[in-house]
């Protein structure tokens, strides 16, 4: 991203913007665009560069947009030629509800956890569907699971996007016998994105993540997390609620807070060593922060890895 350039979607205008197909179009053409020297091509959303026009490249690869801004021409290479399936999973358990720092949880009409992220798998979902790749949605809670196979097109895109944006939230993770019948549909040349804030109970999210694994398979594990869990601001005496469980504990936020700090920092370190041994690449977004600096970080650091 070029470093004069405003973040396209902040949290506080998103959690305002009900038209989810304008708002992953926005964020993902500002996005390119700030991804300037590179091009949107292959699949998997790889992104490959520019190269000088040589005798012989065929006219329908010139950039013609290019070569009215620069009077030069240039061509796109393809990295691979054949399309693979992305699939969008979705966790919907009640945790995902976690508001941003900017939003006021009484009026429930915030920004939290589980809009951000529909937010940011629309946005892949264009990305997606520009590259011609079959996309498939799978939204996670006990209570129901949202299924879309992985399919091409343009319509399919577009109920894709409904159907992820009439999703809502259940309470708990789903049982391990609720998902087998889904896991072989994904279980093929596929690229999975699992957004998640990774919090549970018996290893259960972990569990699901290793179950995806394979050599046919690219896992990406996308953490959500918020400036509140980060800092712990709290002051006085403050009650807590498992949105999950129900119980509440009241406690003394002074008294509490390093003890939580520590607390958060070890299992933190425990869910980044389970995704490193699970061969998963892991990526943390924080919802009080710009959605398209999360995805402009994201593909950058796979352009590195390339």
């Amino acid at each position: 991203m070029r470093p004069n350039m405003q973040p396209l979607i902040d949290p506080l205008i998103l959690a305002s913007i009900k038209d989810m197909p304008l708002v992953a179009k926005t964020v993902a053409q500002g996005l390119l665009h700030g991804l300037h020297d590179s091009v949107q091509r292959g699949t998997g959303l790889e992104f490959s560069q520019y190269r000088a026009y040589e005798p012989g490249d065929a006219l329908g690869n010139i950039d013609w947009k290019l070569f009215a801004r620069s009077d030069r021409y240039f061509v796109r290479e393809a990295e691979r030629e054949s399309n693979i399936n992305i699939w969008l999973v979705l966790d919907a358990s009640a945790s995902m509800l976690q508001h941003s720092s900017e939003s006021e949880p009484e009026s429930h009409q915030g920004w939290h956890k589980f809009d951000y992220a529909k937010h940011l798998l629309a946005t892949i979902a264009y990305i997606a569907h520009k590259q011609s790749d079959a996309i498939g949605l799978l939204g996670l809670s006990s209570e129901t699971l949202n299924f879309s196979p992985a399919l091409t097109g343009k319509q399919h895109w577009q109920k894709l996007l409904v159907q992820l944006s009439q999703m809502s939230t259940g309470s708990v993770f789903p049982s391990p016998h609720m998902l087998q019948r889904h896991l072989s549909h994904m279980q093929s040349n596929s690229l999975i994105f699992v957004l998640s804030d990774f919090y549970q109970k018996d290893n259960e999210i972990i569990d699901f993540m290793q179950s995806l694994v394979s050599k046919r398979t690219e896992v990406i594990a996308v953490q959500l997390e918020s400036d509140d869990e980060l800092t712990f601001p709290y002051k006085g005496q403050i009650r807590f609620e498992d949105r999950e469980s129900k119980q509440h504990v009241l406690v003394s936020a002074d008294d509490v807070k390093s003890n939580y700090l520590v607390a958060r920092q070890t299992w933190q370190e425990a869910i980044t060593k389970s995704f490193s041994q699970l061969n998963i690449e892991h990526c943390i977004a924080n919802i009080d922060q710009p959605l398209d600096k999360t995805l402009h970080q994201f593909l950058a650091a796979r352009q590195r890895l390339r």
